[in-house]
């Protein structure tokens, strides 16, 4: 039997239609999530909310009487590598305005992907605006607020962390700075060329991911099959089993090795797949949630 204290909690990004707390309470526990991830605003937009006080609250002190940890995901449009000066200041003001709510809702980490250079010949300078740009905004944020979680993307557009080797120079623009940290995307690895559904696939890719990165610095797991192939660099998420990594030879061994690994002991795990199945509107993560508790347990 796994040592419980372990044991990664499996949840999902939940739906929130009608609030924070009366959308995504109820999905939570209809769907068996032990970890959830929230966007607190529009995903492909700019605007900065607020928020609703009163559902903030109630959603803040829903996760804790169920013992859920929460997490923010950061819009898809931030982007502190791009050329656009428009763009970095949205971006560097969409990461602080996210920090904040995360602080406000005792979220654990704030989910931002890595970002693109974009053009030719960038990377450098695109590491030196993470430095100038990026680290004040982790020097200004409450020490005891939310991790920054850096999600590598899949690795088209001249990215700026794809594989996980690529976290290295990344985290050193940053200064390995203590509120920083890593939400690993087992679609984008596999996009980005890390060969999960080998034996033993998925074991070496966190063991590269510590090693680039440092012990203690994985504060999320985003679990999600993949429609591509290996190195495709396309980012299309599949329920588990059913798509690339998890339905070859080895099944979905590659998935087993990711909950049982002692990198992701006790690190939240949420799945980003399909949530409609067979017609129930949360099915799909509920069944996704149930076998990657199963394969904890195996």
């Amino acid at each position: 039997m796994p040592n419980t204290s372990a044991v990664p909690p499996i949840g999902a990004h939940i739906q929130i239609k009608g609030g924070l707390a009366k959308g995504g309470l109820p999905y939570t526990d209809a769907v068996g999530a032990r970890a959830v991830q929230v966007f607190v605003g529009n995903p492909r937009g700019w605007r900065l909310t607020d928020g609703d006080p009163r559902q903030d609250a109630l959603f803040t002190a829903g996760c804790a009487e169920r013992g859920v940890p929460s997490f923010i995901h950061t819009p898809f449009l931030v982007n502190v590598g791009s050329p656009t000066e428009a763009t970095v200041a949205q971006s560097i003001a969409s990461i602080a305005h996210n920090l904040r709510r995360g602080a406000q809702l005792g979220c654990q980490g704030v989910v931002v992907h890595a970002g693109s250079a974009v053009g030719e010949d960038r990377y450098e300078p695109a590491l030196r605006q993470l430095h100038e740009q990026l680290l004040p905004v982790l020097e200004a944020a409450d020490p005891d607020g939310p991790r920054l979680l850096v999600e590598p993307t899949a690795g088209g557009g001249k990215a700026l962390a794809a594989t996980v080797e690529d976290l290295g120079p990344y985290f050193a623009a940053l200064e390995h700075h203590p509120l920083l940290g890593v939400c690993f995307d087992t679609c984008h690895a596999w996009a980005a060329g890390h060969d999960l559904a080998a034996p033993g696939g998925m074991s070496a890719t966190l063991d590269a991911l510590e090693a680039t990165v440092g012990p203690g610095r994985l504060g999320l797991v985003h679990v999600n099959d993949s429609l591509d192939t290996c190195g495709s660099r396309r980012d299309r998420h599949t329920t588990i089993g059913e798509g690339l990594i998890g339905s070859g030879a080895y099944g979905t061994g590659p998935f087993a090795e990711l909950v049982r690994h002692r990198t992701t002991a006790g690190v939240p795990m949420v799945v980003e797949t399909p949530s409609v199945r067979d017609g129930d509107p949360c099915g799909g993560h509920a069944r996704d949630i149930k076998l990657l508790n199963a394969l904890i347990g195996d």
